[in-house]
This record gives C-alpha cells, structure tokens and sequence, in this order.
C-alpha cells in the first residue's frame, strides 16, 4: 500500500483490529530490518508479513517503514510504537496466563541472552528441560556480548546470562556460580608455565566482545600492574582453541570452558593471582513478580547444579 493511500484506508479500521500478531509483526519487522528477516522469525510467508504490515499502516495511519537503498528504515512513529507494542503483548500473555500458571500450556517464545561460554554450558540442558516441561514454548538466544541495560528495557530478550550486570535500578541480578580462570594451551608444543615471569613472557590469545574492552580478568590485573602481551583478540570463546592449538600461545579463561569449547588443550592453574568470575542471571523489575517468569528463573537456576556436578 503507497503512503498516500493509508489514511483513505482508515476509516475501514479502528483499534479493534489491533491484536497480537500485528505487535509481533511490528516487533520483528523493526528488530529485523528485513521483511524477509521478519517472515523467518515468524514462520511465515513475505506475502503475509506485506499484508500484516498493511492493516497495521492503516491502523495506525503511517507508512511504519519506508525504502531506504535496498532496504527499509522505521519511521518516528513504528520506533515510538515499540515500547507500547511490547508493554501490550506482555499483558495479553499476562491475561491469557490466569491467576494460575501452568508450563505445559504456555504459549510463548523466549529470548535469552548469552555469550559462548554459558551458552553452551547451560543452555542445551534447559532447552531439553523445556521441551518436556512447557512444550509449547520455542527458545531462541541471541549473542549478549556486554550487555547493556537497554537490552532487557527493550525486550530483545527476557534474561541476560552474563558476568557483566548492567547497571540500572530497574534492573534484577541473581548470582548463579562462579568459576575459577585456568591457563590452557597447547601441550604438544609447549609446557604450562611455571612461574609468572613465564606466564608475563608468552603471547596470549584473549576474548574482547567490544572494540577496546576485554575481559574483566585483564582491568583486574592491570589495576595491579600485571600485563599480558596480546597475538590474537577474538569474539567469543568457541573461537579461541582455533588460535591456541598448534601454537604456543596462552589463554586464559573459566576453568568450565575445559567440557566445552576448550575441551583437547591442556589446562594448568594461571601463575598470578586471578579474581573468581561469577555469573549471573539478569532480568528487568517488570518481570520480578511475572508467574511465568518466575517459573523460567526457577528452571534455569534448576540446571545449574546438575551442570556443574556433571563437570566436577
């Protein structure tokens, strides 16, 4: 439908016509930037995302997106839907719930975020969990890199899984765990080493999840003088053993890494002194009191005794 013709097309609609599917519609659409993008997430046809997107033009008497080059760009009004869109859907979940919360007829899809590390650690016990607890519910993970409070204000996702709360006096953290940094390498070329002056010697391959900031690891240790000689920053963890193996280059990182993507190199206690690095689950006030939420921060804290006693 052309821009011009949306507010001629108003009077055929009213707010009545409003409902879950053009929120979500909305939502994908401005998360995405793609109707194409926005038809995969849904599980739906671009012909059926192009006619969602009209009823809701006419509906709310704006063109929402408009071509930009190749793509598309939301307009003032589809960015200041965004809040109000996700603010509503929590309440029809919240009144589709009841007063009694029952998993196994949820409906629903949930995002978490997470980097690698507890990503893979915790996540595909919880996934398994939920497919027989609340079969109804599809669980998506996004990356959390340094996550930022907005990314829980948003709604981009319903729980953060990182050692990095944002900060916020809306924002909810509880700690999970905490582990233990190791040293791992490669033991086909070289030995662990021994001492610090061995340790500060090496080159080192290390995690950097944003331009100019690594891990926490490394601000605690230059705040007492220790400095590693950096080879190689990479993204994510998983990326790291691609690095290390072959070479003689260090890493240091979480000792649980050793049952997932650092499984095959050697490990050995880091010759200097380490802080601990916790984890948390983080997630916004307007959930605290959720029933379901409540529900999913039960089940993911469920894992991780299980997780870790496997481990150990």
């Amino acid at each position: 439908m052309k821009p011009e013709n949306i507010i001629e097309c108003m009077s055929k609609f009213d707010g009545s016509g409003l409902d879950g599917h053009l929120l979500k519609l909305l939502l994908a659409v401005l998360e995405t930037g793609s109707i194409t993008a926005a038809a995969e997430r849904l599980g739906v046809t671009q012909s059926a995302v192009s006619h969602l997107l009209d009823k809701l033009r006419a509906i709310t008497g704006d063109p929402l997106f408009v071509k930009r080059g190749r793509g598309i760009v939301p307009t003032a009004r589809a960015e200041a839907l965004a809040q109000p869109a996700r603010d509503m859907l929590h309440q029809m979940q919240l009144f589709a719930q009841g007063a009694a919360f029952d998993p196994l007829h949820w409906q629903t899809e949930l995002t978490i975020a997470a980097n690698d590390f507890q990503r893979d650690l915790l996540l595909p016990a919880l996934a398994a969990h939920l497919r027989s607890a609340a079969p109804g519910v599809t669980l998506r993970i996004v990356p959390s890199g340094a996550p930022s409070a907005e990314l829980l204000r948003s709604d981009a996702c319903q729980l953060v899984i990182s050692p990095r709360p944002p900060d916020g006096t809306d924002i909810v953290q509880k700690r999970l765990f905490e582990d233990q940094y190791r040293v791992f390498y490669d033991a086909s070329v070289r030995s662990a080493p021994a001492t610090e002056a061995d340790y500060l010697a090496a080159d080192h391959a290390t995690v950097a999840y944003e331009a100019h900031r690594g891990l926490d690891l490394d601000r605690q240790l230059l705040a007492r003088g220790v400095r590693r000689r950096f080879a190689v920053r990479v993204p994510g963890f998983a990326a790291l053993p691609a690095f290390v193996r072959g070479t003689a280059l260090l890493t240091t990182a979480p000792s649980l890494l050793a049952r997932t993507a650092l499984a095959g190199l050697a490990s050995a206690p880091v010759p200097v002194v380490c802080p601990a690095m916790p984890m948390y689950l983080i997630w916004h006030a307007r959930y605290q009191q959720d029933a379901a939420h409540r529900w999913l921060r039960g089940e993911v804290e469920g894992v991780v005794g299980p997780v870790l006693h496997e481990v150990s």
